[in-house]
């Protein structure tokens, strides 16, 4: 408990006002105190933040059977908003002082709104603490921020942090951003709503509520972007910079991203997480500060990217560099990396003699710097394809995070999977050759992946315990060259597999899947076209696609059940 956590950090703490020092903790003079001066409670927290003390057991005492002296008369008084305010953006102590203040139950009192959320349950598996507990962890990472704990670990936040913020709004954000939870409706309109109330009432201006209303309405915004959304697409970036419009509240919305996603529990935030937060940041905060058009951007990045290719490529013949070059579509210089199409040039001069429709040339690159291991594959096209490449990585209890899939003006496939073993890790040098010998045998139709994935899956116990309704949805507009389909189902092994066979016999084409999961909830988003190149916009069409999605689930679930019992 704080209460006993908290010790002496000075030998001889100056106590002041209507505050002693008894038996080396800070104490009230008169025992009614906080009966006749309720404000003084609030006075308590700051001397004890001031002086560095724990609190005295009879004062806490004191402080509990006073609460109902907590009222409507204190919440209004601006002297008591400006003590909390300070108590809450307290540069050193602003953490465990948040914790005290909730253990002790004042702050439930202090602020009704967040008295709904004290210990208010999740029930799914990706929170690990209750809805207060959670806001507590948020504010104990911003806090580790700001003291310049956390440099190495959030490099972008800390240097934000360090180069000046309005603390003010931040500390208030994160305090409401998760307030609007346990009701029916959306809890980020409702944060919005209470937030909006709150502000004026601690003292805050009105433009300073302004832009604490508007993130806790979009606290989850980057997050979502980052994770379900193709950010190497210039359209993603343009739509978010959009939202976000300026600068100040994308520095911001970083920050209150990174805690948020620390503070949902141990091991959930990683360095994959990590570096698409910080392209995605990077990416727009260019777009709000240069602005530009985005056909435009566009074509300029697929022409830097081809020249990159070239300098890489000096030392090949002219002609081969030159077909090298002209091999590939715009969205293959846009959505990979000058390494990525260095290795799939590569790949293609391994063997290049050999006939194409068995050529199945692959490579396996840790990336620790990121948390995944990059495989790169590189093998004829045919209808399909994809769904067997990600059955293969189900088959080899390869967790796929990206994945993306190019296809040359000469019928051959240049896909990148990132992928993370059972740990959320890269894989270790040493199952590399193995992981890569299995892959191959899969996608030469050596193993059937959907047989041998209905084999391997073991529903776990826990995971039953949770409701996760599958929804799909069809986005147009995310993305110019494609229809973007979201896809929020239970998670289990093969369901990525599952998804994209499905979608194959559709005839619909993926060219890039982003897997984010949330405990037992995955959320797969797949970038496609129809047969004929096209966007799906044909509604009939879309709920045909929707309805052999949930039944392909429904039948998998199904499946999942019977290994269970069998």
């Amino acid at each position: 408990s704080i209460l006993s956590a908290l010790s002496l950090k000075g030998s001889d703490p100056k106590a002041s006002g209507p505050f002693i020092v008894r038996d080396g903790r800070l104490a009230i003079r008169e025992p009614d105190l906080f009966e006749r001066e309720p404000r003084t409670i609030l006075e308590l927290f700051h001397e004890a933040a001031r002086a560095d003390a724990r609190i005295h057991p009879t004062t806490t005492r004191a402080v509990t059977r006073a609460l109902d002296r907590i009222d409507d008369d204190l919440r209004a008084d601006p002297e008591a908003n400006a003590l909390f305010l300070s108590l809450l953006t307290d540069r050193q102590n602003a953490d465990w002082l948040l914790r005290l203040l909730n253990e002790t139950g004042v702050l439930g009192r202090f602020l009704p709104e967040f008295g709904r959320i004290v210990a208010l349950m999740q029930f799914n598996m990706y929170h690990h603490y209750t809805v207060d507990e959670h806001t507590i962890e948020t504010m104990r990472t911003l806090a580790r921020i700001e003291r310049g704990e956390a440099s190495d670990e959030h490099p972008v936040a800390a240097e934000i942090a360090r180069q000046g913020i309005n603390r003010r709004v931040l500390y208030v954000a994160l305090l409401l951003h998760d307030i609007g939870k346990g009701g029916p409706r959306d809890h980020s309109e409702v944060g919005s709503e209470i937030a909006a109330a709150v502000c004026p009432r601690l003292g805050l201006s009105e433009s300073e509520s302004a832009l604490v209303v508007w993130l806790v309405r979009h606290h989850l915004l980057m997050s979502d972007v980052a994770q379900k959304r193709d950010i190497a697409d210039p359209v993603t970036v343009q739509a978010f910079a959009q939202e976000v419009q300026s600068p100040e509240r994308l520095r911001l919305l970083l920050i209150l991203t990174v805690c948020d996603i620390r503070g949902v529990g141990p091991g959930v935030w990683n360095n994959w997480k990590a570096q698409l937060l910080r392209k995605l940041y990077w990416d727009t905060r260019g777009f709000l500060t240069a602005g530009g058009d985005v056909l435009s951007s566009q074509a300029a990045r697929v022409q830097e990217a081809r020249e990159s290719l070239a300098t890489a490529l000096s030392g090949w013949a002219a002609p081969a560099r030159e077909a090298e070059l002209e091999r590939h579509y715009p969205q293959y210089w846009l959505g990979l990396d000058t390494a990525a199409h260095l290795r799939f040039a590569e790949l293609e001069a391994m063997d290049s003699g050999a006939d194409a429709p068995s050529r199945i040339n692959t490579h396996f690159v840790p990336d620790p710097a990121r948390d995944v291991t990059v495989a790169y594959l590189y093998l004829h096209d045919h209808p399909g394809l994809f769904a067997r490449m990600a059955g293969a990585f189900a088959l080899s209890a390869a967790s796929v995070v990206d994945a993306r899939s190019y296809t040359t003006n000469d019928g051959m496939t240049c896909a990148v999977f990132w992928i993370q073993d059972a740990d959320g890790h890269p894989f270790e040098e040493t199952r590399l050759p193995r992981l890569r010998r299995a892959i191959e045998r899969t996608l030469r139709g050596e193993l059937v992946a959907h047989d041998a994935i209905a084999e391997k899956v073991r529903p776990r116990a826990r995971e039953e315990s949770f409701h996760v309704p599958t929804t799909v949805v069809f986005d147009n507009e995310a993305s110019e060259l494609y229809t973007v389909i979201e896809v929020n189902a239970r998670d289990r092994i093969g369901l990525l597999h599952a998804l994209a066979r499905t979608l194959s016999g559709r005839n619909v084409n993926i060219f890039t899947a982003i897997i984010a999961t949330y405990g037992e909830r995955a959320v797969d988003v797949f970038y496609v076209k129809d047969i004929f190149g096209m966007k799906i916009r044909n509604p009939q069409k879309q709920r045909a696609i929707e309805s052999a999605i949930v039944e392909a689930i429904e039948a998998n679930d199904a499946a999942y059940r019977d290994q269970g019992t069998g």
